[in-house]
């Protein structure tokens, strides 16, 4: 079991505690520090913005505790934000061939955060990380379909003990200048865990087995480590009504 998992009595609770990760925590520091150097030089007009900084800062670099499903086959979201596209495409070619994806196309689900929302990314499902390639690139708008291929991003393949493999790819964005990884190949993760980080505003692409549509919808909002995107080998693609 994971040391990240929360027992169900305690989820209330624990939902509204919101340490900071450490890689943010240099970031707050400097801004704050910057909010005092202004205020102590009496100049209001930097120092009163500087400030909104470093509160927006804290709440970026926030890291919530979430409570993941545990159930046969189920996926879990990576990444909190808003789901922009749900499509169906061939994989990225640095996961297919040998030990990787088949290149038959899968539906690959989007979902796009912005500078509001949690960035701790996390495992969608429990297994050993088999691949972690990092690809220069562009820093175009997230939410367009074309950053899956043009934008710095990092893909990463997970195996699971029953020989199912799922990808998913971390992109910077136009803020995003970093993808920050907590994983590399071999290591084995739960469900929920953390992975990595993309500072400051960016996107997750989830590539689903084959025969498995998502449970999500375009438009929904999705928290990561908790939101079920699919169930391997489910295959009603679900509907929803804006409203």
């Amino acid at each position: 079991m994971s040391d990240d998992y929360i027992p169900p009595a305690e989820a209330t609770a624990a939902r509204w505690l919101h340490p900071i990760h450490p890689d943010g925590r240099k970031f707050i520091v400097i801004f704050a520090v910057m909010t005092l150097v202004f205020a102590w030089c009496a100049w209001e007009t930097l120092a009163w913005p500087m400030g909104a900084v470093t509160i927006w800062a804290a709440a970026f670099f926030r890291d919530p505790k979430r409570v993941t499903p545990r159930g046969q086959g189920l996926i879990t979201a990576p990444a909190d934000g808003l789901i922009t596209l749900i499509t169906t495409v061939p994989p990225p070619r640095e996961m297919v061939g040998e030990g990787g994806l088949d290149p038959a196309p899968v539906v690959r689900v989007s979902i796009f955060m912005s500078v509001f929302d949690v960035h701790i990314n996390r495992a969608p499902i429990a297994g050993t990380i088999r691949r972690v390639v990092y690809i220069s690139g562009k820093f175009l708008n997230a939410d367009l379909d074309k950053a899956s291929e043009d934008n710095e991003r990092q893909h990463i393949l997970m195996e699971t003990g029953d020989g199912l493999r799922i990808g998913f790819t971390q992109i910077a964005g136009l803020v995003a200048r970093r993808i920050v990884p907590f994983v590399k190949p071999g290591d084995i993760v739960a469900a929920g865990q953390r992975v990595g980080l993309i500072r400051f505003g960016s996107r997750v692409d989830v590539y689903l087995p084959a025969h498995t549509q998502p449970l999500v919808c375009v438009g929904q909002r999705t928290v990561a480590g908790e939101t079920v995107l699919a169930r391997v080998g489910h295959s009603d693609k679900a509907t929803g009504v804006a409203q």
